[in-house]
């Protein structure tokens, strides 16, 4: 019933820029309120591992690989995060995922409260 709909990734050369967007829907429910969210990244033969999350006050934390170059920012009103990614390099390669945690309700108008609903993920691809 959530679903996290990732968009964005693509090929982008070394020094490029790319945004991905993550937009959370609840299908025949809603969204009552949208708690921490994140982007992580699984590269070929790699964990998948935390790029940045930004809490709901809008406070961020960014892993030390992409400090300086990526900028994690949401829309409350719009129940997305976004992912500005710059200066690309190849180590950068990998899918990306979307996570929230968030309070619902269902068709019956019924709270639910979730953590970690993850997206399908998007591919980046960075060229040297």
């Amino acid at each position: 019933q959530v679903e996290l709909a990732e968009s964005g990734g693509g090929l982008a050369q070394a020094g490029g820029s790319l945004r991905l967007s993550c937009a959370v829907s609840v299908g025949s429910g809603k969204i009552l309120n949208l708690y921490a969210m994140g982007w992580y990244r699984q590269g070929p033969g790699n964990q998948r591992e935390l790029v940045a999350d930004i809490n709901s006050a809008g406070s961020t934390n960014y892993a030390e690989p992409v400090k300086g170059r990526f900028t994690i920012s949401r829309d409350n009103a719009k129940n997305t995060v976004y992912l500005q990614m710059n200066s690309l390099k190849p180590e950068d390669t990998a899918v990306y995922y979307c996570n929230a945690d968030l309070v619902f309700t269902d068709w019956m108008g019924t709270p639910i409260a979730g953590k970690d609903f993850w997206g399908r993920g998007t591919q980046v691809t960075v060229s040297s």
